[in-house]
């Protein structure tokens, strides 16, 4: 059983931050629908696209300014998500060389693709209602 999530406290955070982070979500959510809508994967769009090199770049640019915060957890949920994905790709390559890995590769890589958008969805949709998110 999961225990209850505190209410963050809001009074110490500029909503400048809170504004920055929802373009942080949004930047991904880009790089989302770019790996849906293009050749690459969701996954492959999710790493190596503009959007999210750049959110990941202000993530750390900005993450002492969060420290601390109720925000500071989003800001690690998005950096964690970055990394992770970016694991589980040079897996992907490293399996999809080898004949008896593709098909295996291949249902890693959708899988993958959903649990990106999935964590960017909870993500926002936690900021949005003012909530911390778990990691």
């Amino acid at each position: 059983m999961q225990e209850p999530v505190p209410t963050p406290d809001q009074q110490n955070v500029r909503p400048s931050l809170v504004q920055l982070t929802h373009i942080i979500y949004a930047l991904h959510a880009v790089a989302v629908l770019v790996g849906v809508t293009s050749a690459s994967t969701v996954a492959g769009g999710f790493v190596f696209g503009l959007p999210s090199l750049v959110a990941v770049f202000i993530n750390y640019l900005k993450r002492s300014e969060v420290n601390g915060t109720w925000l500071e957890s989003h800001f690690r949920w998005q950096i964690r998500t970055f990394w992770f994905s970016f694991l589980w790709l040079i897996v992907y390559g490293l399996l999809i060389v080898t004949i008896i890995g593709i098909p295996i590769a291949w249902i890693m890589i959708a899988l993958l693709g959903l649990w990106v958008g999935y964590r960017v969805v909870r993500g926002w949709v936690a900021l949005g209602d003012g909530r911390t998110v778990g990691v």
